[in-house]
């Protein structure tokens, strides 16, 4: 049966940007001509809210061109000065956006106040004002359905925070269309006071999102839930014995893990190897938000200090104490080190003629057993016999 064929990853993120800057430019016209059209009218017809919400949506504006920038150099794959990919442009264009939103937020805030101390001198607003209010509530709601579609199936933090601003410019706008209302009404004030409460929301939203992209820039890991997901497929994997350090760390729409594993003290390296490798490829097959694992192994729970093997001596040092100890007894064919609980354990392989005189391998023991007796660093010798070809 023939395979079924998958899109590399290279491709895949090309045609995630491409869908991505689709949606955006959709947002791009409409955002450009509520622009144009709110500031036009909004000055005619005397409306400052309308006027505010204009500079809203030219804010949406900026917000729709820093995803298209962001979403191409995001696509790029991963260079030698980027060897983890271009994933957090996303991130950082999310900080300017939000950060960008805070200013634009509290300048809105602050001109309605100053305005609020004279609405005597306030001019009457024109029902054309009215009119495009609505228009704009209508026409940013039914633009968030569509942007958020596309941003949760692409999994983009900065396109979901990008529909979510377009839904926050349609409750503002909505807001706009109460005060307008008001003023027509014969509360002129209500103008301000809607322009001021828009500001409020755009100044908090702008926040939220600097906030989040900070985290994530800093490192911020997984919540416990998906960390706990991750632990679960680690501690299945076949030869894994116990999970002694797992830390996240996201990376736009991805994250990346890093895992200390512990395997069997005793087997080979390609064998731990190997069980990282199973490791790794589990956590990538059932957690698609990963985009990559890196699995240490340990022959034990390495975070103990007084069990450290970086204070014990290393094969040099240990092969020149072994020679005494080893004295009397044919060359070694080959020494295995284990470092364990503190201390080392050592293998021996000798040539199998050696083990067919059964006095002499009870002296070699009563006498390797006596040496070791004071020896600081060495717990434990074992001789064996190589039987199989060399």
């Amino acid at each position: 049966m023939a395979q079924e064929d998958h899109p590399s990853p290279a491709s895949a993120q090309a045609e995630r940007a491409i869908e991505a800057q689709r949606a955006t430019w959709v947002s791009v016209v409409v955002n450009l001509l509520m622009t144009v059209v709110q500031l036009i009218v909004g000055w005619l017809a005397h409306s400052q809210s309308l006027i505010a919400h204009g500079l809203h949506s030219f804010s949406d504006l900026l917000s729709d061109f820093l995803v298209i920038y962001a979403s191409r150099q995001s696509a790029h794959p991963a260079d030698q000065a980027h060897p983890y990919g271009h994933a957090r442009v996303e991130t950082a264009a999310t900080l300017i956006l939000g950060a960008s939103l805070a200013v634009i937020g509290a300048g809105i805030l602050w001109e309605s106040g100053i305005r609020l101390q004279h609405t005597e001198a306030l001019p009457v607003i024109q029902l054309s004002a009215l009119w495009v209010a609505i228009a704009t509530v209508l026409a940013k709601e039914g633009l968030y359905h569509y942007l958020i579609r596309v941003a949760e199936r692409l999994r983009s933090h900065l396109m979901i925070a990008n529909a979510l601003h377009t839904r926050a410019d349609a409750a503002s706008a909505l807001v706009v269309v109460v005060g307008i209302g008001g003023a027509l009404l014969g509360w002129p004030f209500l103008d301000l006071l809607a322009a001021a409460l828009m500001g409020f929301m755009i100044l908090r939203m702008g926040a939220e999102l600097s906030w989040g992209a900070l985290k994530e820039l800093i490192d911020t890991g997984l919540d416990e839930a998906q960390v706990e997901l991750i632990r679960q497929t680690l501690l299945k994997t076949p030869g894994v014995l116990g999970l002694h350090e797992l830390r996240t760390r996201r990376m736009a729409h991805q994250a990346l893990v890093d895992a200390h594993v512990q395997v069997d003290a005793r087997i080979s390296v390609s064998e731990g190897h190997r069980i990282a490798e199973s490791a790794r490829a589990r956590v990538l097959r059932a957690h698609s938000e990963v985009l990559d694992v890196l699995v240490h192994i340990d022959p034990e729970d390495d975070l103990n200090p007084d069990l450290a093997a970086a204070r014990l001596p290393g094969r040099e040092v240990l092969l020149q104490e072994l020679e005494p100890l080893l004295a009397g007894l044919p060359p070694p064919e080959k020494v295995v080190l284990h470092y364990l609980n503190g201390r080392v354990e050592i293998e021996v392989f000798l040539d199998h003629l050696f083990f067919e005189n059964g006095e002499a391998l009870r002296r070699a023991e009563a006498t390797l057993r006596e040496r070791l007796s004071e020896h600081p660093t060495i717990r434990l010798i074992s001789l064996i016999c190589r039987v199989a070809p060399k």
